[in-house]
């Protein structure tokens, strides 16, 4: 028992977590939507490190280590409002278009459009200051490039 005390006392701290940007923002909310369905699929990952490689021309090893950290910022992160904020203050009307295109991706990758993830989507939506229509053109487009 001591020794399981000591070494839980001598392992090394988890590296603190980066101040999020509007990037790390989107890729959090793509993790927590994943998520929110309490199944967080394969093909969901796969999505959102493939997302984050061509939103922000990334490799995917720098991708796939950028959703590492959008884990970490997720389970950290009180509420989805923050990271919709974040979005909408920082990107402009057609980035912000295109980050909602991207949930939308992440919503539909698993083949199952859980009601929990559009409920974060929503949310989300909201945040960035989008609408019902703009969300319904962004899921348009994301159903007719199919997945892969």
């Amino acid at each position: 028992m001591w020794s399981r005390i000591l070494t839980a006392l001598s392992a090394p701290k988890p590296a603190p977590l980066p101040e999020p940007d509007e990037r790390l923002a989107l890729g959090a909310l793509m993790v927590r939507i994943a998520k929110s369905d309490r199944d967080y699929a394969l093909a969901e990952i796969k999505r959102i490190d493939r997302l984050l490689a061509a939103l922000y021309g990334i490799g995917p090893i720098e991708a796939a280590r950028m959703r590492a950290t959008c884990e970490r910022l997720e389970r950290a992160a009180p509420d989805t409002d923050r990271f919709g904020h974040m979005i909408r203050d920082r990107v402009t009307i057609d980035a912000r278009r295109a980050a909602l295109e991207a949930l939308w991706d992440v919503v539909l990758s698993d083949g199952n459009c859980a009601p929990e993830e559009v409920a974060v989507l929503d949310l989300a939506r909201d945040a960035m200051g989008l609408g019902e229509a703009e969300s319904s053109a962004a899921r348009a487009r994301a159903e007719g490039r199919g997945q892969d």
